[in-house]
C-alpha cells in the first residue's frame, strides 16, 4: 500500500510507500523538503499538515511541541502517512537544484590516499554510476556500524562511477577511526545520496570566491573542478586554510589548475606557520587572507563557504563587512563530536541558514 503526499507550495505530489517517511519518500523522488538531523531532533523539517493523517513517529517532544502537534504541525524526517495528504512546507525554489532522486550503492574501495596526518582521502568504487551535484554529499554505512556518516563528495560529477572523500581523523569518533585504522583496498561498504543544497548557483552572475578549511575542500574541489571542466569563464578564488604545511593538502592539484586555466586563482593559508621560516604563503587566519587578497571588498561576487563551524561564522562576518549579504554566501558546516555537533547549525549572522 503507498499513499499520495501532496507538497505545497511547489504542488509537487509523491508516493510514499507504507512504513516510510515524507522525507525519505521525498528525497528517493528527487524532490527536497529542508532537514538536517534526520531523527527527529532539530526541527529543521518540521512541516504543516492541511490534509489527511500521519503517524508522528520518534519526533523528539522537544523539536515538535504538544501545542504544535495539536495545530497539526509533523517532522518529515519521521512522519509515516497513514492516508493521503496535503502538505505544507517552508521551500524556497532554487532553479540552479538538479532534483536528482536519493538512491542506495554498493562500493568497494578502490583506493586509500594519506593527504596529511588528519586526513584521508577514501575512493570507492560504486556499482553504477551517481548522478549528483558538485558540492553535495553521501551517507556512508560501514559494516558493524550502527547508523551512518555524512562525507562530501570531492570528485567532479563527470567522475559520477567512483567517489571521492575526505574524511578527517575525529578524536574518538568510531567510523573515522575505523576508515583511518582498518579500512582496506577492496573491503565493501554501503553508500546512499545525493543529499544537500550545497551547490553553484550557476544562473547567478558574479565571480566566485571559495573558503575551504581542513577537509572542508573536499565540497569545493568538486565545485572548481566541474566549473573548470565546463568551461565557465568567471573569476574562481579559492583559499584554503590549513594549520601547517603538513595539513595543507592537494596543494599541488590547485596550483597546477592556476597554471592551467586564466580565470582560476589559488591562495594557500597557514593559521600556525609564524615560525616557518620556508612557508611564504600567506600567514594567517584563511578569512584574512581573503580580506588581504580583495583588499576588503567582496561585493558583486558570489562566496561559497565549507569547513568548521568557527571558519564558516568568521568567513561571514568578514564578507558581510566587505559588502557582501545573505544571499550572495553559501555554506556546509563540517560538524563533528570535535567541533561541537549539538550545537544549531544556524548562524545569528542570518536569518534563514
Amino acid at each position: 500500500m503507498s499513499y499520495q503526499v501532496t507538497i505545497e507550495p511547489t504542488g509537487e505530489t509523491i508516493e510514499v510507500e507504507e512504513g516510510q517517511t515524507i522525507l525519505q519518500a521525498a528525497l528517493r523522488q528527487g524532490v527536497w523538503l529542508p532537514f538536517a538531523c534526520g531523527h527527529g531532533t532539530c526541527a529543521t523539517c518540521k512541516i504543516q499538515v492541511l490534509e489527511g493523517e500521519a503517524d508522528l513517529g520518534a519526533a523528539s517532544s522537544f523539536a515538535l511541541m504538544d501545542i504544535e502537534r495539536d495545530e497539526g504541525k509533523v517532522l518529515a524526517c519521521c512522519a509515516i502517512p497513514q492516508s493521503d495528504m496535503v502538505i505544507e512546507a517552508d521551500i524556497d525554489a532554487d532553479p540552479d537544484f538538479l532534483g536528482h532522486p536519493v538512491e542506495d550503492f554498493r562500493a568497494v574501495v578502490s583506493a586509500l590516499v594519506d593527504l596529511s596526518p588528519t586526513i584521508k582521502g577514501v575512493h570507492l568504487k560504486l556499482d553504477r554510476p551517481m548522478a549528483f551535484q558538485a558540492g553535495q554529499y553521501i551517507n556512508l554505512q560501514l559494516p558493524g556500524v550502527d547508523g551512518t556518516r555524512a562525507f562530501s563528495l570531492a570528485n567532479p560529477p563527470s567522475r559520477a562511477d567512483e567517489v571521492e572523500l575526505h574524511v578527517r581523523r575525529v578524536e574518538g569518533g568510531r567510523v573515522t577511526g575505523r576508515i583511518h585504522d582498518e579500512l582496506k583496498v577492496g573491503d565493501r561498504v554501503e553508500l546512499s545520496g545525493p543529499y544537500g543544497q550545497f551547490f553553484v548557483r550557476t544562473s547567478q552572475s558574479g565571480d566566485l570566491i571559495f573558503i575551504a578549511g581542513g577537509s572542508g575542500l573536499s565540497s569545493p574541489q568538486s565545485m572548481i573542478l566541474d566549473l573548470l571542466e565546463a568551461g565557465d569563464t568567471r573569476q574562481i578564488v579559492l583559499f584554503q586554510g590549513a594549520r601547517n604545511r603538513a595539513e595543507l593538502y592537494n596543494q599541488e592539484l590547485f596550483e597546477a589548475l592556476q597554471r592551467d586555466y586564466a580565470n582560476f586563482t589559488y591562495v594557500p593559508a597557514l593559521s600556525q606557520a609564524e615560525d616557518d621560516i620556508a612557508w611564504t604563503g600567506f600567514k594567517g587566519y584563511v578569512h584574512d587572507a581573503a580580506k588581504q587578497h580583495f583588499e576588503g571588498r567582496f561585493s558583486t561576487r558570489k562566496a561559497y563557504l565549507c569547513g568548521p563551524p568557527v571558519m564558516i561564522d568568521s568567513a561571514i562576518t568578514c564578507l558581510m563587512q566587505g559588502r557582501l549579504f545573505e544571499r550572495d554566501i553559501f555554506m556546509e558546516r563540517f560538524y563533528s563530536a570535535a567541533d561541537g555537533a549539538s550545537e544549531s547549525t544556524r548562524s545569528a549572522l542570518f536569518k534563514r541558514i
